[in-house]
């Protein structure tokens, strides 16, 4: 705003001070807008990441399942096993020789 009181301000400055503050609001709404707009792209984001992106996922599927005890357990105790004669639940019936 110019130095000057109201009383000396002619309707014309006003005007003008209204419009020139009309383009600066204009200007920072259309900055905003852009910027918003980068910043919201998660799927570009993602793209761009993808290979990390799925490596993380599929480290955190391995952890959550159990990680390397349960893929151990699994492997080591396939021979170990005999016959399955019944099962309930968790609990089963097995004839070992």
């Amino acid at each position: 705003m110019a130095a000057t009181s109201r009383a000396e301000r002619s309707p014309e400055e006003v005007r003008r001070d209204i419009d020139a503050e009309r383009r600066r609001l204009a200007d920072a709404v259309e900055t905003l807008r852009a910027d918003l707009g980068d910043a919201a792209d998660v799927k570009a984001k993602l793209r761009a990441k993808l290979p990390l992106a799925s490596a993380g996922a599929a480290g955190l599927g391995f952890v959550a399942s159990g990680g390397i005890g349960a893929t151990a357990r699994l492997l080591m105790r396939r021979g170990r096993e005999g016959k399955k004669q019944a099962q309930a639940g968790r609990f089963a019936l097995v004839k070992r020789d």
